[in-house]
């Protein structure tokens, strides 16, 4: 049996199907050439990342496919409900990428608290020649300790994310509108742990009380952080999104950094992917990086090995 990996795995990913007797092939096939691929190919299982759409005219143009695989938490591109209608199998991962996305919300956050968007950009230009001048534009930076997070969506990222800031010695206040309360385990080296319990709070309460606000929840029919949230919000707030594009709305995010009410964002995902607003990638007070959350090399063999799992459990190869 056959397995398009559209997307790419790792070489862990890969090494794990072919000893349950799987071909994979790694090749990129375009978008409108994928039902001809699959059908020539006799493909069984198509695994994608984000960029590869499966659409309602693969479903029902390719007969061979069995199984749909999204490497990662997040399947909108995925025609998830007609797929499973038409009695195909749909996988994803959620549990491969947490702490990679995790470590990349505080990257973020110690990135805007001292100012680094802006330093690694101005450094490399008059570092030489005005450097007295820049360290007196980066001297109120802030720090992480004591200040409170608030995490919107407290699913398996927002625990991780929960656990890091626990670490920190901040305070953590989250919503979620599925979960009441839920308890985060924070290890240590020598095999100590504590249990915190997190009790979650109306969203309003949320955002009204925290210093720094992570955004953790599915893609959106329209921004649940607009105007109105973050003028509800602490002045000189911050905001992270590491979540989907949309969820905030990119226009009241930049008014709100020019006139003051935000500090600085940090942003992974953007609402017009894979050609962001200039506005936003320009901004100085944005921290950016291109949709990576998920992209550390142990989350990729994470999710290469539970994908690959999954689909031999689902054709029942031991």
């Amino acid at each position: 049996m056959k397995v398009l990996a559209n997307d790419g795995l790792t070489l862990s990913g890969i090494n794990a199907l072919e000893e349950k007797g799987f071909t994979v092939i790694t090749e990129k096939v375009p978008q409108e050439e994928l039902v001809s691929y699959i059908n020539a190919e006799k493909i069984s299982t198509l695994l994608v990342r984000s960029a590869t759409k499966v659409t309602k005219e693969i479903i029902d143009n390719c007969p061979s496919l069995q199984i749909i695989g999204r490497g990662g938490v997040g399947m909108d591109n995925i025609e998830v409900a007609y797929a499973r209608e038409k009695g195909l199998h749909v996988i994803n991962t959620p549990a491969a990428s947490s702490e990679s996305v995790a470590e990349l919300v505080f990257a973020h956050l110690f990135t805007g608290c001292r100012f680094l968007q802006d330093s690694n950009r101005k450094m490399p230009v008059s570092g030489q020649t005005e450097f007295a001048k820049l360290k007196k534009s980066y001297e109120k930076g802030l720090e992480l300790r004591g200040k409170t997070i608030g995490i919107v969506g407290l699913g398996r990222i927002g625990q991780e994310v929960a656990r890091i800031a626990l670490g920190l010695g901040m305070k953590v206040v989250a919503s979620d509108l599925m979960i009441d309360k839920t308890s985060v385990r924070v290890d240590f080296y020598n095999k100590q742990y504590i249990d915190i319990e997190i009790v979650t709070e109306p969203f309003e309460e949320v955002i009204k009380k925290a210093d720094f606000i992570t955004l953790h929840v599915p893609a959106q029919k329209s921004a649940i952080i607009g105007k109105e949230e973050i003028a509800k919000m602490k002045d000189g707030v911050a905001l992270i999104n590491c979540a989907r594009g949309g969820v905030i709305d990119e226009e009241a995010l930049i008014e709100a950094l020019d006139a003051g009410k935000v500090s600085f964002a940090g942003l992974d995902v953007f609402v017009n992917e894979p050609t962001p607003s200039e506005k936003i990638i320009t901004h100085p007070k944005i921290s950016l990086t291109p949709h990576t959350g998920a992209s550390t090399l142990e989350a990729q063999d994470r999710i290469g090995e539970e994908l690959a799992m999954q689909v031999a459990s689902i054709l029942k190869i031991s």
